[in-house]
């Protein structure tokens, strides 16, 4: 997905259900216009829903629609956009695996499948409208994972709740947790980003660090040990924003270079990369986004690059945009 300078959203790729937003299931190999929606001022892709904020609070969403109600209560798919009911004032948004997170004022609230507890709200009951996150304010950013979620306080400490099979809530256990706990041995924190089982985050002395499931080496330290509280990303200093993907993460540094490590499309191969490296052939960079498989950073220019499946090593520009 992009959102371009016009408050309007652009997406392609799968959509078996509808999660391009424009009006069919037809796979897109270049970029479409999500129809009805305009004014947009973030957006968020997940498995197969997507979410977007409007200027005005409100949020929108499309695709897959049964796990709980990831876009409204009636459990159809929606190939266009609709309105997320019961929800205004919104300010930041997240949609992870199988669910949606939205940040209103300094309280958080959700929906969609909770069968983790992933919601927050204390049970593990499906949420076909918004529910609080309970006990947690003063958040200023949010994340969804794939059975988890992160959220940032003001303060610069992380708290998470949600599947914690492989210590992705950092909390030094296993165990899940179906209200927010706090991530031990974490402060300074400036950004956070929800792996599928990992969690990322970015403190504001430019370091990174990360906690959870290390298969692939997506945690960076130079191991394939999994940690259940956080352990800093090997060799990675000056570093601007974050993004967690399914099996790897990006960085993006002051200079505007891109660092990836874990399962990754690196240079002229796909490897394992358990410590940072550089992708080649991108300088000029000011946003990043991880997916499953693949990866996209957008320049200053206002050009938009990817890279990964299907088989691209390297980064190539996306055309349209």
């Amino acid at each position: 997905m992009v959102l371009k300078g016009d408050g309007s959203v652009w997406a392609w790729g799968c959509n078996d259900f509808s999660q391009l937003g424009d009006g069919t299931t037809t796979q897109r190999a270049t970029a479409e216009q999500v129809r009805g929606l305009s004014g947009v001022t973030a957006i968020s892709a997940g498995v197969v829903h997507t979410a977007v904020l409007k200027g005005d609070g409100t949020v929108w969403a499309w695709g897959y629609n049964t796990a709980g109600g990831l876009v409204d209560a009636t459990g159809t798919h929606r190939a266009t956009p609709v309105q997320v009911q019961g929800l205004s004032g919104v300010t930041a948004i997240s949609a992870g695996r199988s669910l949606t997170v939205a940040l209103k004022g300094d309280t958080v609230w959700t929906w969609g499948d909770n069968t983790e507890g992933q919601l927050g709200d204390g049970t593990t009951l499906p949420r076909t409208t918004p529910v609080q996150v309970q006990g947690l304010s003063g958040v200023t950013a949010i994340s969804a994972g794939g059975w988890h979620t992160l959220a940032l306080k003001g303060d610069g400490t992380v708290w998470t709740w949600g599947s914690n099979d492989d210590g992705q809530l950092g909390d030094g256990t296993t165990l899940p947790r179906f209200t927010p706990v706090q991530v031990q041995g974490l402060s300074g924190v400036t950004a956070i980003s929800a792996g599928d089982d990992f969690s990322v985050a970015l403190k504001g002395d430019g370091t990174v660090w990360a906690w959870g499931k290390s298969s692939f080496g997506r945690l960076g330290d130079g191991t394939y040990t999994d940690h259940h509280t956080p352990v800093r990303v090997r060799g990675l200093s000056d570093v601007i924003a974050i993004s967690a993907g399914s099996g790897f993460s990006m960085a993006l540094k002051r200079d505007g270079t891109v660092w990836v490590w874990g399962f990754i499309h690196a240079g002229s191969s796909t490897d394992l990369h358990p410590a940072p490296v550089q992708v080649q052939g991108l300088s000029g960079v000011i946003a990043v986004s991880a997916g499953d498989i693949h990866a996209m950073v957008l320049k200053g220019d206002g050009t938009v690059w990817t890279w990964g499946r299907p088989p691209r090593h390297s980064p190539v520009r996306v055309q349209g945009l």
